[in-house]
């Protein structure tokens, strides 16, 4: 996995997802500022900007992803971001989050395993905020294809959803000297998960989700989990 997210990680830039990923992190930003938090950990951190805004509010926060280049990313700026999975981590936060579809990529059958190491690494009564693509927002916004150019990258992507998964292939083509081309390609798998799953898990307790309307309505949702 971890080398197929590094290929999305060189393509993000041209994937035009800038402005809604703003908006999720200021939305982030807002519901949290109704908790009293002082640790928090940004699993799939990414390039570290949601960390980067928590930073502002006096708030100890960490990263994880499992990118190698996305976290060395993050540490360039000079942030705390790690190449390591949830299930590694050996410290405990008062909250976690996990922003734009992070949990699409888990699959079904290590979910619980997930979640319940997400619940090992809270503290008592400690927040999980995380978003998740809705079946509207897989079959309507995600699916289909579309090529983008900048500068000596060509990228064309391919995305088809069924059977409550969506396949995305990734090709990179980069222009090099001497009018040559270098090809990279990789697939990465999302995986949708019904609200009612969450909603069944026996240790936590759902304190907020709504429906969110990024590309198209209730193409996402937010969920706000308590640990129990």
């Amino acid at each position: 996995m971890s080398s197929r997210l590094d290929l999305y990680s060189k393509v993000e830039h041209l994937l035009g997802i800038e402005e809604s990923t703003s908006y999720l992190h200021t939305l982030y930003t807002q519901v949290l500022y109704n908790y009293e938090i002082q640790t928090l950990l940004d699993v799939g951190c990414g390039r570290g900007e949601l960390m980067e805004a928590f930073t502002k509010y006096d708030i100890k926060c960490e990263g994880i992803d499992l990118s190698a280049l996305m976290v060395e990313k993050a540490r360039a700026k000079g942030l705390h971001a790690e190449h390591k999975s949830i299930c590694e981590v050996d410290k405990k936060y008062d909250a976690i989050v996990s922003v734009f579809d992070v949990l699409n990529f888990v699959e079904p059958d290590q979910l619980q395993s997930f979640m319940n190491c997400v619940h090992e690494a809270l503290n008592e009564e400690g927040i999980f905020v995380f978003d998740i693509n809705t079946l509207h927002g897989f079959t309507n916004v995600a699916e289909g294809t579309m090529t983008r150019e900048e500068g000596n990258m060509f990228l064309a992507v391919d995305a088809v959803f069924e059977k409550n998964e969506l396949h995305t292939k990734f090709t990179l083509f980069t222009k090099e000297e001497g009018n040559r081309y270098t090809k990279e390609q990789s697939t990465i798998i999302q995986y949708f998960h019904s609200l009612q799953l969450f909603k069944k898990l026996k240790n936590f307790k759902v304190v907020q989700s709504a429906y969110l309307d990024m590309y198209d309505e209730k193409d996402k949702a937010l969920i706000v989990l308590k640990k129990a």
